[in-house]
């Protein structure tokens, strides 16, 4: 359900060229690439992209405590090292107008991810907060689905 403009509609080409990019996106697996989307999702309030990831992330293998403990990733043990330098790295590059991208954080990443991976998990990143721009922007929110047993 689009409420303010169908942005696909009236840019249909550039917003394919948009969902394509995702494509190059090779080295950072699935379920990591749908936590990392949703976290951002989640930063910027966007309902659309946080129930859409939350699905893709249940269809890569992630347990539900994990996507209900996403936003306090950093309390909770079940969240490696890796995963968790991947996570404070989304949130300093969402948020990168107040912090920057701080060293350390990126020192982190350096310990866990090749130089592409990293590049790769950037552009994840990136990507998600422009996804998120727009959803918001326009109005764009999740239909509601029926759930199983309601």
């Amino acid at each position: 359900m689009i409420e303010r403009l169908d942005y696909v509609a009236i840019n249909g080409p550039a917003i394919a060229r948009m969902a394509k990019a995702k494509n190059d996106i090779t080295s950072i697996g699935q379920r990591l690439t749908a936590v990392i989307e949703l976290r951002v999702s989640q930063i910027n309030g966007c309902a659309y992209c946080v129930d859409l990831h939350t699905t893709e992330a249940r269809k890569a293998g992630e347990t539900q405590q994990r996507l209900d403990c996403l936003t306090v990733w950093r309390e909770v043990p079940f969240f490696d090292a890796a995963e968790k330098a991947a996570l404070a790295w989304a949130e300093a590059i969402t948020s990168i107008s107040v912090n920057g991208a701080p060293h350390p954080l990126f020192d982190a990443l350096k310990r866990h991810f090749s130089d592409a991976e990293i590049v790769d998990l950037t552009l994840i990143i990136s990507q998600m907060n422009a996804w998120n721009r727009l959803a918001i922007s326009f109005g764009h929110l999740p239909e509601h689905r029926a759930e199983e047993g309601q």
